[in-house]
């Protein structure tokens, strides 16, 4: 689970991915297949890589997640 961070990031990429899928979609439609399809694998792309791929900026963030989540206890572990 990502968190709020996660969402916000999601919600940035699909800004931008959607644009470009449905520009996809529409030349699809117009009969412009490989230009069509070219641009909805893009968008596609787009999401997966900034879901999946780990950058050099996600690194810190996830040694500090894991640091808050064994230093910070929540009611419910101390049972």
């Amino acid at each position: 689970m990502k968190g709020i961070i996660g969402t916000l990031q999601l919600a940035a990429t699909l800004v931008f991915a959607l644009p470009v899928g449905l520009l996809g979609v529409q030349l699809l439609l117009d009969g412009q297949r490989l230009l069509g399809g070219l641009f909805v694998v893009v968008a596609v792309a787009m999401v997966v890589l900034e879901e999946y791929l780990t950058t050099p900026t996600d690194v810190p963030a996830a040694v500090a997640e894991k640091t808050v989540s064994k230093v910070a206890e929540t009611p419910d572990d101390e049972e």
